[in-house]
């Protein structure tokens, strides 16, 4: 299955890792809380490839290279299976398919996630690379997600913390993909001036 993807719009791979959910027992809220989080976020073309899949490394594995190498994502958001539990093996799979690591992601990630609970040492998220997409392992609770990727803003208005979705448009940039424009109210996508494109005129 090879899709074809405009080279203006971004394809995000929306991964959902939980063997519960994936088995119907509970619903999962993982994928509708990114789904939501990206109508808001986004000001430029995108669409989205779910999958909703069990902790199991090989078939995270598998999911993985098939939504990068196959369908064409440029940016792949897993959610779930990031903890110490015998389970939990998202960075295990991730780390397995990468090109690159990129340590600052998961640091943050953690350093945001630090700021609610002192579980969030707990986590082993990574971002890596692999060809030209980004992955990103997310918290699975919604709550967790919108503050990962978008921060927390206090009552004034101003930023109390910056989420890593923040860095995430130049990366894209950096390693061949879509330029992503976002909602400057939700997060604003931070570029070098040389990196800026102007916005076309009306």
């Amino acid at each position: 299955m090879n899709m074809t993807t405009s080279k203006t719009e971004l394809l995000i791979g929306l991964v959902s890792i939980s063997d519960r959910a994936s088995q119907g027992v509970y619903e999962d809220k993982g994928i509708p809380a990114l789904q939501e989080w990206f109508g808001a976020a986004l000001s430029s073309p995108w669409r989205m490839e779910t999958r909703l899949i069990p902790d199991d490394q090989a078939s995270i594995e598998k999911t993985l290279i098939e939504l990068i190498d196959e369908v064409g994502c440029n940016l792949v958001l897993t959610t779930g299976g990031t903890g110490p539990a015998p389970r939990d093996v998202t960075p295990e799979a991730t780390l397995a398919v990468a090109d690159k690591l990129l340590p600052g992601f998961g640091e943050e990630m953690r350093r945001i996630s630090l700021n609610f609970v002192p579980t969030a040492i707990l986590s082993r998220q990574v971002g890596v690379v692999r060809g030209k997409a980004l992955i990103l392992n997310l918290p699975g609770q919604p709550k967790s997600i919108k503050e990962t990727l978008e921060g927390v803003k206090g009552a004034d208005g101003a930023t109390v913390v910056t989420g890593i979705f923040a860095a995430v448009p130049y990366c894209i940039d950096l390693i061949g993909g879509p330029y992503v424009e976002t909602v400057d109210s939700v997060v604003k996508a931070f570029r070098p001036k040389s990196a800026i494109r102007p916005k076309p005129a009306d």
